[in-house]
Order: structure tokens, then C-alpha cells, then sequence
């Protein structure tokens, strides 16, 4: 089948089987390693990118459902430069061995497009879908903190 999907402002189109999961159209079609690939099932969020503005994670998407889509990856986050999230993460010291850094920054930015301002519980729920086998998960609160107010403009 023939897909047409935008990668980090990037028109592709692309010939893939019916079978083949948008994960693997990131990294082994595109070479975007930056997403990656850890349980398969769903159950650890390192897969996450954007799709069309809200996050999913790619190893349980089909390629032809991203078809016609705006796909952002870690890799195209920041553009030119790190993301606001990205610079939380750094600043906060929210990441360790960095294996689930990708999927829980792209999570992050997902929920921060949801709650500009998000509460405790917003934040938990919103990680929920994301494991850190380093258990960073309090730096990791403090950097959505750090992020959303670096979004809205004030002072972190």
C-alpha cells in the first residue's frame, strides 16, 4: 500500500505492507531511531510521537492509519532548537539511562497542549502510558512543571 504522511514538516510518501506498524516506517524506512521500540504492546510509552498534534505510540498504530497525517518525532520536536519540554528534562536531570526520554518528552508535550497548566493528577495521568525503568518519575514531574511554565512564558 501507498502512504503519504508529513515526518517533521516533511512530505513522504512511501510503499509499505498492510501489516507494517508506523514505528517501524520511523525507524527503519526514515531512520528517526530516536523513537523507540520497547514492549511492543503499549505498555511502556517509548514509542510515542505525535500524530497530527496528540500522542500515540507507534508500535500499535498501522502505517496506512498514519496515512495523510503530520507525524512529529523527537528528532523534529524542536525544529532548530530544543523544545521547551526537551530543556526541562535536561534541566531537571528527568532523565537517566534515557531509553524512555523520547516517548515521555513526546507524551509530555502532548499533555502540555492539552493543560497548558496541568494540575498533580493531570500530570500522573497523563505519564500513566509512559515507564521509567529508572524510576525518574519525580524529576520527571518537576520538568512538566518547569516546561509548562517555560510555555507560558514565565519565570521557572
Amino acid at each position: 500500500m501507498k502512504i503519504s504522511i508529513e515526518v517533521n514538516g516533511q512530505a513522504k510518501s512511501l510503499e509499505v505492507e498492510g501489516r507494517t506498524l508506523l514505528v517501524e516506517v520511523l525507524r527503519e524506512h526514515l531512520g528517526l531511531t530516536g523513537t523507540h521500540v520497547g514492549c511492543d504492546t503499549s505498555q511502556c510509552g517509548c514509542c510515542t510521537v505525535l500524530v497530527d498534534g496528540q500522542g500515540v505510540k507507534s508500535c500499535t498504530m498501522l502505517a496506512g492509519q498514519a496515512d495523510g497525517s503530520k507525524i512529529t518525532t523527537i528528532e523534529g520536536l524542536g525544529g532548530n532548537a530544543l523544545h521547551p519540554v526537551q530543556v526541562a528534562f535536561t534541566e531537571c536531570h528527568a532523565l537517566q539511562c534515557g531509553f524512555c526520554t523520547p516517548g515521555m518528552i513526546m507524551s509530555v508535550t502532548s499533555l502540555l497542549s492539552r493543560y497548558p497548566n496541568p494540575t498533580d493528577e493531570q500530570i500522573i495521568e497523563g505519564l500513566a502510558g509512559n515507564l521509567c525503568r529508572c524510576t525518574g518519575y519525580a524529576n520527571i514531574i518537576s520538568a512538566v512543571r518547569q516546561a509548562a511554565q517555560a510555555m507560558a512564558g514565565s519565570p521557572a
